[in-house]
């Protein structure tokens, strides 16, 4: 037989199919390294093609973004003739198209060329990030989302589709540092050479660094199928830790725009993960599927002007994230600001005016009857000038009600009366504990109502806002509307001051941007008052999308899921999760507000089964945690066995700080890649040193690990992680199942 097995470094047998081809005679049998050399060489010389082309193409880019900039100029003054204007036009489409495909070229760059397929007519497919042709318009590589492309990720031993071999090339920048194969037939064909253990396994035993590795090459039939599923609808991708949930989902978006670009490009994709450590991690994944289309928020900056990573005690958390805080929050949007006159007295005309707070509270609640607060001042305006006349009732009612308009002293009234609102600010109320008990009457008892007004004190003596905050402020903002910048008073020239020395009027820090001679230089003063730093920034326009993906689901509040429901009302949705993983522990109420959000969409279910992250001996430790508080929890199958288990040790509270260096540098030693110490609140202080070992270690909350992994974890004090969560053990579960590789847990005894 002329085919060929080559076993490459670090991988065991071959994986031949469902039979495995005769091996050669000892005589006749090639030499392994010779042969995994020349395939090497091969494929070498296919990519170094590709990048030659790629080159030329970001030449090429080069070029018509200079002759884009070429276009529409005139030695002409005044008015611009038509075909000047046109020539303008041609300009700035040329450079903005020729400047998007060169950014797109260089995202590219590295790992452009990722599979090879060979077809049983003896065609050759090479499989990547980006479609790219030779001078001849032939392709070199085919674009991993193209119909033609789709074998490479369905093709099985049972059902081929025509494929022979499956090539995966392992590449770093434009070299190819390994091939793995798998078999589709029983026997190859003369002359070919199959080398390794197959694609999957390789792709599992490789350590993970500080930015998810894109899995594109390694996704199997039933990944392939959700991620190629119908756009219409909601579709949900459930499974247990480390079955490849998270990397489905993000290139079905990828998938999504490349099918349906226009859709989907218009309207946008918001990609919503549960941390600022966990969008840090995957923010590279779409740009190198060719995809730079989508925005990509975690949960505490969704609301744009927000940016909050600040956790809540539990608590707290609970009571933000539940419904029946809507009640207090309709409560204060209708309520007066603190520093609200209490009536109207003027003279408007020679005549009197007085109206008090009972008659003002009456129109108040008439004008919020049709009106969000921010809308209403013309009408509230309207409706106090109404209120006058029929005291007045002499003279010309119009007449009457233009001066009432215009007088100074109704202006500044009605400014304090009704100002403009920003959310933030009315959420801020609540710290103050007399407000909070009237808001909260007969929803929060007294040490619910303690907690909530400490909450938003934290926030006011630190500065920030807490992640459960922000769908609060999006909640206050959907009620009250968007606040209108209040108009400039026009300032007299005599108040014009040279502001040679800001630092006389207490600015810390100021930042000139624009140096055009025609715009105006901007100062951005950076706030030092604490309460300033919470109201930093304006709240806009909420927007919405074609498609919203949300990962971790199971850990979104019933508040969580109304704020993106507001993002994405016509929008089809992803969501990916696992209930054994929730922090959040009412899932009926949950489950309730998510359905709302997601309306009468029709619905479509993907499972994944199969835990390709975790050694079996160390997934085996994490499942038999869970099935003691959710025995009914999905639990995948660990494909992966190393002979080497989790090390437990039971180390006293003063001998702990040392106990964890220990662990770590011991790991450091046994793998290549990242090692996290997984600690909770209670011990991350003492141990801020760990993270100075080594560039490789990370100290991290168990929280902010959500959808993150590791070659090896060292979990501390695993009892402290449940108490202090939310979610108690299955908080502690997912810490549990961080690890690809190496596992060490510290227990406080």
């Amino acid at each position: 037989m002329g085919n060929h097995f080559v076993t490459a470094p670090n991988a065991s047998a071959p994986h031949t199919g469902p039979a495995a081809a005769p091996a050669a005679s000892a005589a006749s049998a090639p030499d392994p390294a010779a042969e995994l050399t020349a395939e090497l060489a091969r494929e070498q010389a296919h990519v170094d093609r590709v990048y030659t082309e790629l080159t030329k193409a970001g030449e090429r880019a080069a070029l018509i973004e200079v002759e884009g900039m070429s276009r529409g100029r005139t030695d002409r003054v005044g008015v611009a003739r038509e075909e000047e204007i046109t020539g303008l036009f041609e300009r700035d489409a040329l450079v903005f198209n020729a400047g998007r495909r060169r950014q797109s070229l260089e995202h590219q760059y590295e790992g452009l060329v990722f599979g090879r397929l060979d077809l049983a007519d003896a065609d050759v497919r090479y499989i990547g990030r980006l479609g790219v042709r030779d001078d001849d318009y032939e392709p070199l590589v085919i674009d991993w989302r193209a119909p033609a492309a789709a074998p490479f990720y369905r093709a099985t031993p049972v059902s081929p589709e025509g494929v022979v071999r499956r090539r995966v090339l392992r590449c770093r920048d434009a070299t190819v540092l390994g091939i793995e194969d798998d078999l589709m037939v029983p026997e190859a064909p003369e002359g070919m050479v199959v080398v390794g253990d197959g694609a999957l396994m390789a792709a599992l035993t490789r350590t993970r660094g500080a930015q998810m590795r894109d899995i594109v090459a390694t996704i199997q039939r039933h990944q392939d199928e959700a991620i190629r599923a119908s756009s219409r609808g909601i579709t949900e991708i459930t499974g247990g830790p480390g079955t490849g949930k998270t990397v489905v989902a993000l290139h079905r978006a990828a998938y999504l725009l490349y099918a349906d670009r226009r859709r989907y490009e218009a309207g946008g994709i918001l990609v919503v993960g549960p941390s600022a450590a966990y969008t840090a991690y995957i923010e590279r994944v779409l740009p190198s599927l060719g995809e730079d289309s989508v925005t990509l928020r975690s949960l505490g900056d969704v609301v744009g002007g927000i940016t909050a990573n600040r956790l809540d005690p539990v608590a707290a958390a609970a009571i933000k994230g539940s419904l029946r805080i809507r009640r207090v929050l309709s409560r204060a949007a209708r309520d007066l600001p603190p520093t609200a006159p209490p009536a109207l007295r003027a003279m408007v005309g020679g005549v009197p005016i007085r109206i008090d707070a009972p008659q003002l509270q009456r129109i108040r609640a008439e004008i919020l009857r049709h009106h969000q607060h921010n809308q209403g001042r013309d009408a509230a305006l309207t409706a106090l000038a109404e209120a006058a006349w029929r005291q007045v009732h002499d003279g010309e009612r119009d007449e009457f009600l233009d001066r009432f308009r215009e007088h100074r002293d109704i202006e500044a009234f009605v400014k304090a009366w009704w100002p403009s609102l920003d959310p933030r600010e009315v959420l801020l109320w609540l710290a103050d504990e007399s407000r909070l008990a009237t808001y909260a009457h007969g929803v929060l008892n007294g040490e619910q109502q303690s907690v909530l007004s400490a909450s938003l004190q934290t926030a006011l003596t630190t500065g920030t806002w807490s992640v459960a905050d922000v769908a609060l402020i999006d909640d206050l903002s959907a009620r009250l509307g968007i606040a209108a910048p209040e108009p400039e008073e026009e300032r007299g020239f005599y108040e014009i001051e040279e502001l040679d020395n800001v630092g006389q009027y207490g600015v810390s820090e100021v930042e000139v941007r624009g140096t055009s001679a025609q715009t105006a230089p901007t100062f951005e003063v950076t706030p030092q008052d604490a309460r300033d730093r919470l109201l930093q920034g304006v709240i806009g326009e909420r927007g919405e999308y074609a498609h919203v993906l949300v990962d971790e689901a199971q850990d979104l509040s019933p508040m969580q899921w109304r704020m993106l429901g507001r993002r994405g009302r016509t929008a089809s949705w992803t969501v990916v999760g696992d209930a054994a993983q929730a922090s959040w522990d009412d899932a009926a109420e949950a489950a309730a507000a998510r359905d709302e959000a997601f309306g009468a969409k029709a619905r479509q279910r993907f499972h994944m089964d199969t835990n390709y992250r975790n050694a079996r001996e160390i997934f085996d430790t994490a499942a038999e945690l869970i099935r003691t508080v959710m025995p009914d929890a999905d639990i995948p199958n660990a494909v992966r066995e190393t002979g080497v288990y989790p090390v437990r040790r039971t180390v006293a509270s003063d001998a702990l700080k040392a106990a964890v260096d220990t662990a770590t540098r011991d790991l450091l030693a046994e793998v290549d890649g990242s090692v996290a110490v997984i600690a909770p609140d209670a011990h991350r202080a003492e141990l801020a040193g760990v993270a100075g070992l080594d560039d490789r270690v990370v100290l991290i909350d168990p929280m902010s690990t959500k959808g993150l992994e590791y070659d090896a974890t060292v979990i501390v004090d695993p009892d402290a992680i449940t108490a202090e969560s939310a979610g108690g053990a299955r908080v502690t579960y997912v810490a549990l199942t961080r690890a690809a590789h190496r596992m060490t847990v510290l227990e406080v005894g």
